[in-house]
């Protein structure tokens, strides 16, 4: 049986990382990229999804939703978010929050069709 992900709550996401001063988003970024690619092994690992949003934080936000999305894909869903989805970021502050909304959507779609339940 594949590993499936954790369902989150996105407005959770959100407080958690505005209350930690990004520190937890890091930690999101992290687990996204780990989750995508130990249900399947393709695509970015945990660290190194980690280690591009440190060093090129603009790359990863075209990236995370476009690995969430070709998971989706292979997981016989529709796509759901793509790399397009950054382009959300170019609305000052309310664009990063409708981007991690619509990002851990999917991913919580995903992840709910393998029998993951929220906490």
């Amino acid at each position: 049986m594949r590993p499936i992900g954790k369902v989150r709550s996105p407005l959770v996401v959100i407080l958690l990382t505005i209350i930690t001063f990004g520190i937890y988003g890091l930690y999101w970024h992290y687990e996204m990229f780990k989750e995508t690619n130990e249900f399947d092994n393709e695509g970015i690992t945990g660290i190194v999804g980690l280690l591009i949003t440190i060093v090129c934080g603009i790359v990863a936000i075209f990236l995370l939703p476009w690995q969430v999305g070709e998971t989706r894909k292979r997981a016989g869903l529709t796509e759901g978010v793509n790399a397009i989805y950054g382009l959300w970021w170019l609305l000052p502050i309310v664009g990063a929050f409708i981007w991690i909304i619509l990002v851990q959507k999917a991913a919580n779609e995903l992840w709910e069709s393998q029998g993951a339940v929220a906490a």
